[in-house]
């Protein structure tokens, strides 16, 4: 039993706390989707997604990095197919152009204002930002970029993005930009495929550092993961990603990339994508919360309590039925203290790691 254990019996008395602040979701890719900043007026009753305000009250869900992603054409059916096989390797789409991309993160920006200007978030600039918001009766939001396919090689819009809100990025969403290369969805697999990051990319890495905007490294290769080991001064972060070592699939990181992190004094937020979590690395979403527990347990131990958070990528993957929605979270928290979790070290894992880790990348 490791140090992060307590005695089996001891329980909250209301699974609905402490809240949990989320490393990633993709609720704006899902409002776009469904129709723009029209469509924000949804987000006030469940049924739509796994996100909205009802649900968030139900589960006690505080907030978390709200992702603005550029979709690729893609036939979702022939990829769950695939993804149910031994092994797989699923083509990634081609690079997208930044005048297409420069239009999607307009539109998805003018969604997460709406979500604010409607009373269901309030988008967060800084620590005390966060620490104001959350628990309050709106969420907590943090701009997060997913694929910096909007900025030109000068970086010349990253300063107006800032000014905007911005303070997450991630370089890549696994198809390649000009900044760097990402993780194919292939099982099984590591992450060391191909180059790392371009001269563009190390530019992107150093001008985050300066401004103050934390880098995702959850879709970059092995490669350019180090390649930012090297080149930045701040902690080491993967917002939603799991051990290599439970499932061997190329998006989840190794034992030696948790090391640098550990080393870095960054932090991991669990992925809740099935196929991330599923020694098998099926896209099935039968999957029991002893599995989740498993890949807590790994990254718990080379990591350290203060280190890992939750990401689920709600609204954006295939996730255990146990935790359809924000609703279900009461269900993970239970199936923590359960498992021996003291309250101490669920409070940190639902949102005080990550509150932690911001301090340090945004100072």
């Amino acid at each position: 039993m490791g140090l992060h254990r307590v005695a089996i019996g001891v329980t909250h008395r209301d699974m609905r706390t402490p809240l949990v602040f989320d490393g990633h979701n993709d609720l704006l890719t899902r409002l776009l989707q469904a129709g723009g900043p029209s469509a924000v007026p949804t987000f006030a009753k469940s049924g739509h997604g796994a996100i909205d305000a009802e649900s968030a009250r139900k589960g006690g869900f505080g907030g978390g990095f709200f992702a603005i992603w550029v979709p690729s054409p893609v036939d979702v059916n022939a990829k769950m197919a695939a993804m149910q096989g031994e092994s797989y390797d699923m083509p990634l789409p081609e690079m997208v152009a930044r005048g297409e991309a420069d239009a999607v993160v307009a539109r998805e920006m003018a969604i997460l204002g709406e979500l604010e200007a409607q009373g269901f978030v309030i988008v967060c600039r800084t620590v005390a930002d966060l620490r104001e918001a959350f628990g309050s009766d709106r969420l907590a939001a943090i701009c997060h970029i997913e694929g910096a396919e909007a900025l030109s090689p000068d970086l010349s819009e990253l300063d107006d993005l800032y000014a905007q809100g911005l303070r997450s990025l991630g370089p890549v969403w696994s198809r390649e930009t000009i900044f760097g290369h990402g993780v194919p969805f292939r099982f099984p697999s590591t992450g060391d495929i191909g180059p790392g990051l371009t001269e563009a990319g190390l530019r992107l890495v150093k001008r985050c550092d300066e401004l103050g905007i934390m880098l995702d490294l959850s879709h970059l290769n092995e490669a350019g993961f180090w390649d930012v080991a090297r080149t930045s001064s701040r902690p080491l972060v993967a917002t939603h990603s799991g051990a290599h070592a439970v499932s061997p699939h190329a998006r989840n990181l190794t034992d030696k990339q948790l090391d640098a992190i550990a080393e870095s004094d960054g932090m991991v937020g669990l992925n809740f994508a099935c196929a991330f979590l599923r020694p098998d690395g099926k896209m099935r979403s039968d999957v029991g919360m002893d599995v989740m527990l498993r890949h807590l347990d790994h990254l718990l131990g080379r990591l350290g309590e203060d280190r890992v958070g939750l990401g689920s990528d709600y609204d954006g993957a295939l996730v255990p039925q146990a935790l359809s929605t924000v609703a279900d979270l009461p269900v993970l928290r239970q199936a923590m203290v359960d498992h021996g979790f003291g309250e101490a070290l669920v409070a940190k894992i639902c949102h005080e790691n990550w509150f932690r880790v911001l301090e340090k990348s945004w100072a």
